[in-house]
C-alpha cells in the first residue's frame, strides 16, 4: 500500500469513526460526512489519473457534484432543525414527535 493510499483510506476511516462515535451535534456529523466525501473524491481522482483514461475522468466530478448537493441538503436540514427545536443536538430530535 502506497503512502497516498494509506492516507486517503485512513482519512476515510477517521471520518467514519467520527461519524459513528461522536454523534452529539448535527454539524459535527455533517463535517465528518464532508471529510469522508473529500477523501473519496481525492482517491477517485488519483485512481482516474493512474489509469490515464478519459472514461474515468468524469467519476470524480460526478462525486463532487453529489457531495455539494449532500452538503447543501445537510445545511438546510441543520437550519430547519435549529429553527424548530432551538438546538442542533441529535439527542433532542425525536422522530415520534414529528
Amino acid at each position: 500500500m502506497t503512502p497516498a493510499h494509506f492516507s486517503f483510506s485512513s482519512a476515510f476511516i477517521l471520518g467514519l469513526m467520527g461519524l459513528a462515535f461522536h454523534r452529539t451535534h448535527l454539524l459535527s456529523a455533517l463535517l465528518c460526512l464532508e471529510g469522508m466525501m473529500l477523501s473519496l473524491f481525492i482517491a477517485l481522482a488519483l485512481w482516474a489519473l493512474q489509469f490515464e483514461s478519459t472514461g474515468f475522468s468524469t467519476a470524480p466530478m460526478l462525486l463532487l457534484a453529489f457531495s455539494a448537493c449532500e452538503a447543501s441538503t445537510g445545511l438546510a436540514l441543520l437550519v430547519a432543525t435549529v429553527r424548530t427545536h432551538g438546538t442542533n443536538r441529535l439527542q433532542s430530535l425525536n422522530l415520534l414527535q414529528c
